[in-house]
């Protein structure tokens, strides 16, 4: 078989029974906390901050209409992970559901996929949490020191990298290296600080909703639907549509859920209530916040970092004091994105080490902490030197591509075993299984083809070193080709 090589259902299943003996990864994990490990992942920068340039540029008050589509898109392949996470309990997500239903070689590109996504993405989160500190340090008329505060190097109009007279994004860095350690200290002790700061970010957003709907001006949400501008995209519903594939990114991290499967005391359960749950929980907040940013302020004013900030300042001084909570809630809320990303991105890493595809020393797990401690380091270490040394527009680039691929991915692998293992017991199963995955897999990729050409041009370069890997260590030293070969000599 080759690079298309396929693990057997029944093993993975196996190997999933063997959780809580020595040396594998701890069963601890319930519904719950599985659910806030989705909404810690999901409420981050997007709401606190790409939705109000959404608003204010595109959709205007039908946000609320962008948050709706953007939930829908988001819904047919998070059915799709239910179903294959209740089915096939690893700590692999969609890097494992890709190596059962498709082969060898289409894993390592959605593992490495996922690398880039998680990766990515935490060190956009670490230098987008650098810059709310820093706005959070101005209310209170503290100055750090600039050079310490940004990347070495900014992308210019042109998209050219200039020094920009920096030294380091110190704090980015830290707090990677902060939140490096409290994973490696246990998933429960990783559920446990997410809890916490989960119900202290969704606190901060109900405060926000149920304070600001006492200060809404109707007169902000007409007309709902701002008429088109003459140019595609700039509001009417083209305008909607825009802005829902802007605001998709603040959906984005349900699928880190996935990944602690198999930590989970009863997957088959928790993981389809955790991944769904989350999904369900975060469009109702998202809808409530967009409807009560946009009656709070003109949608046009809302074109800023801060929007929830700006928002309020039309109230007046009756909610002055929710500005400086808002701000830090912003800081804390991200926290918890960066140690849900962190957590993920360590069981894609133990789960390409198990398969043979990455040094099995990356995947093995401490004894005493039940974590696998070395891929948390590096990846924590990795996201602390991209957080210290590359400005935000060119992390961020790479994370909704490389979520758009896995989603595809897990929408083709339900459709691929739908039809090659039709009775595989399916704790959960996607309704309208055709359809949903159909639709799904449609809908991905043709957000993925209206990205960038740069995006794509990084993307490829990302997986053109994977490739490298791939064939020069992960091909000859994968369990599926050992497995093969002690078949052939035998």
């Amino acid at each position: 078989m080759g690079i298309w090589s396929k693990l057997a259902v029944e093993d993975v299943r196996g190997e999933s029974l063997q959780a809580d003996s020595p040396g594998s990864l701890h069963r601890s994990l319930g519904a719950t906390s599985l659910a806030a490990f989705g909404v810690g992942a999901i409420v981050g920068a997007g709401i606190f901050a790409v939705t109000g340039t959404a608003a204010a540029e595109y959709a205007g008050p039908a946000i609320v209409l962008s948050f709706i589509i953007a939930a829908a898109v988001c819904l047919c392949p998070a059915l799709c992970y239910a179903e294959l996470a209740a089915m096939i309990p690893v700590s692999g997500g969609a890097y494992s559901y890709a190596y059962i239903a498709l082969g060898e070689l289409p894993a390592w590109v959605v593992g490495w996929s996922l690398v880039c996504e998680f990766l990515f993405a935490a060190a956009t989160i670490s230098v987008s949490w650098s810059a709310y500190l820093v706005a959070v340090l101005k209310m209170a008329s503290i100055d750090a020191p600039r050079i310490f505060l940004s990347a070495p190097v900014t992308l210019d109009a042109s998209r050219h990298l200039h020094l920009s007279g920096a030294i380091v994004n110190l704090p980015a860095t830290l707090m990677a290296l902060v939140i490096g350690a409290i994973v490696l200290r246990g998933s429960r002790a990783s559920a446990t600080v997410n809890n916490v700061i989960v119900a202290i970010k969704l606190a901060v957003l109900v405060a926000f909703i149920g304070f600001g709907a006492f200060y809404v001006r109707p007169d902000n949400w007409t007309p709902f639907i701002p008429p088109n501008l003459g140019s595609l995209g700039h509001f009417g519903w083209s305008g909607i549509l825009r802005a829902a594939g802007v605001i998709f990114f603040s959906f984005l991290g349900f699928d880190c859920v996935s990944t602690a499967a198999r930590e989970a005391r009863n997957p088959s359960r928790d993981t389809p209530l955790g991944l769904l749950g989350s999904l369900v929980a975060c469009t109702v907040l998202y809808i409530a916040v967009a409807f009560v940013l946009t009656g709070l302020s003109p949608y046009r004013a809302l074109g800023v970092a801060d929007p929830l900030i700006a928002a309020l300042q039309f109230a007046g001084p009756a909610l002055s004091f929710l500005r400086p909570l808002v701000g830090i809630g912003a800081v804390i809320g991200l926290t918890s994105v960066m140690l849900v990303l962190l957590f993920a991105l360590s069981r894609i890493f133990h789960s390409m080490a198990r398969d043979g595809l990455l040094p099995m020393s990356i995947g093995r797990v401490h004894p005493a902490t039940a974590v696998p401690s070395v891929g948390i380091a590096i990846a924590a270490l990795a996201t602390a030197i991209l957080g210290a040394l590359l400005p935000i527009e060119l992390l961020s680039e790479l994370i909704s591509i490389g979520t758009l691929f896995a989603f595809l991915a897990v929408c083709v692998s339900v459709l691929v075993l739908r039809r090659s293992q039709p009775a595989l017991p399916r704790p959960f199963s996607v309704p309208c299984a055709p359809v949903v995955a159909s639709l799904g897999a449609i809908a991905c990729a043709y957000l993925m083809v209206s990205l960038p050409f740069d995006t794509w041009l990084r993307f490829l370069g990302w997986m053109l070193v994977g490739l490298v890997i791939y064939w020069g260590y992960g091909h000859r030293r994968s369990v599926a080709t050992a497995c093969r070969v002690g078949a052939k000599n035998d």
